[in-house]
């Protein structure tokens, strides 16, 4: 059965099962416990800490363990407005960020008094650093949200230029890395990235298991209090088996960089052709074939957010899954959602054009022959689904919310409410 869903969840890696292992079947241990098994599962935990410091190029005394990315990203903009006083609690957030940031701003408005602006990307979803610069208010804003790379369009995004532009405002720049981290990578140093957030599972690891990388001496506000683990950031007692897998997956990933993104690249190249024969007429969105090097960050190597005009997504994904191939319609955290994708109305595209609109992704057990398959499957689907000329809108696109929706502007919430 293809998968071609890795954005989603990545199937857990063998070496990340077998370094969890030892931990799992002997007595269990809490890692804070000075005895002898407490002991053993600390010395795993920070073996893991160890490997994921160097999968970003930081140290390891950075890394702060979570449940995963969406708590990461919780802390590093709950913990960074509420460390701030009141009157400079302002974040300026990419429209393309993922929800658990997009959402937790809206938190910090309604409930610490803060305001946010959403800064627009391009038709392919690029940050417009323009636009980033006019939202900043030197002084009040606290936090930039800018993520490494989309995890609907894979487009890379312009991570050193918001950093700079954010320190200029003395403000943190938070840097969403779930997608990016394995391949192509983030640099936190060489970013200047203050904030970075990490999840096990998108790298083969296993999931509820991820971290935010604080740089040092930022003051962050915990949101979890408790036996003051992880340096008083994120109290809890600290899965051992399961960092152990987080580890041994993120250390993989950077050894394997270079190459994974080049097969990686191979594979969505060889998909697309076989896409195109299939249906000519598709639509690429984002940047597929973003290169490195300023002013933009290198796109995703697997992934596709392709349109295919006149076709339902919902109806493909049914004909996929009956011929067993496995990939979504967007963000698998809004799957069962009516709206349309945020990250696509923000590019431009319609409520309709994003309703056609279905990712594949590609990791590291991804084959040729998955992509043959499902190449094949695509092509029967559409032989069997024909292309209607229009679709209903998901809303009249006259509607004073969808002409806000599609705006490439600059929003605003108020404070004390969400907009």
């Amino acid at each position: 059965m293809p998968y071609l869903d890795y954005a989603a969840s990545a199937p857990l890696r063998p070496e990340a099962l077998a370094a969890m292992l030892p931990l799992l079947e002997r007595p269990a241990a809490n890692p804070s416990s000075q005895h002898g098994p407490g002991r053993a599962a600390r010395a795993a935990v920070e073996t893991a800490r160890e490997q994921v410091a160097a999968l970003v190029g930081a140290a390891p005394s950075q890394v702060v363990f979570t449940s995963g990315g969406t708590e990461a990203d919780n802390l590093g903009v709950k913990g960074s407005v509420l460390a701030r006083e009141p009157g400079a609690r302002h974040l300026v957030a990419s429209a393309v960020e993922h929800h658990a940031v997009l959402h937790a701003a809206e938190w910090a408005v309604a409930e610490a008094g803060g305001s946010l602006d959403l800064a627009p990307v391009d038709q392919a979803g690029r940050v417009d650093l323009d636009g980033l610069a006019a939202a900043l208010r030197p002084g009040q804003t606290a936090l930039v949200a800018v993520m490494a790379a989309n995890n609907e369009v894979g487009t890379g995004q312009p991570v050193a230029g918001a950093a700079e532009l954010a320190h200029q405002a003395g403000a943190l720049l938070l840097c969403d890395a779930v997608q990016a981290a394995g391949s192509p990578g983030v640099d936190l140093a060489g970013d200047g990235v203050d904030l970075l957030a990490l999840a096990a599972h998108k790298l083969g690891g296993p999931t509820g298991v991820g971290a935010l990388v604080v740089r040092p001496g930022l003051d962050l506000h915990p949101l979890l209090h408790g036996g003051g683990q992880e340096r008083g950031l994120r109290s809890g007692t600290m899965p051992a088996a399961a960092l152990a897998g987080f580890g041994a997956a993120a250390d993989l990933a950077r050894a394997e960089r270079a190459s994974h993104g080049a097969r990686l690249t191979r594979l969505r190249e060889r998909l697309l052709a076989a896409l195109l024969r299939a249906e000519p007429a598709l639509v690429v969105n984002g940047d597929p074939g973003g290169d490195a090097g300023p002013p933009r960050r290198a796109s995703l190597p697997g992934l596709l957010s392709l349109r295919f005009p006149g076709r339902r997504a919902e109806d493909l994904l049914l004909l996929l899954d009956r011929a067993g191939v496995a990939c979504s319609s967007g963000s698998a955290c809004a799957s069962g959602a009516v709206s349309a994708s945020h990250v696509l109305l923000a590019m431009g595209r319609g409520p309709a054009e994003a309703r056609e609109t279905i990712r594949f992704s590609l990791g590291w057990g991804s084959t040729e022959a998955d992509v043959d398959e499902t190449g094949a499957a695509i092509r029967d689907a559409l032989a069997v689904l024909p292309a209607s000329a229009a679709l209903p809108e998901a809303r009249d696109a006259s509607s004073p919310a969808a002409r806000d929706a599609n705006s490439p502007a600059v929003h605003e919430a108020p404070a004390g409410g969400v907009r």
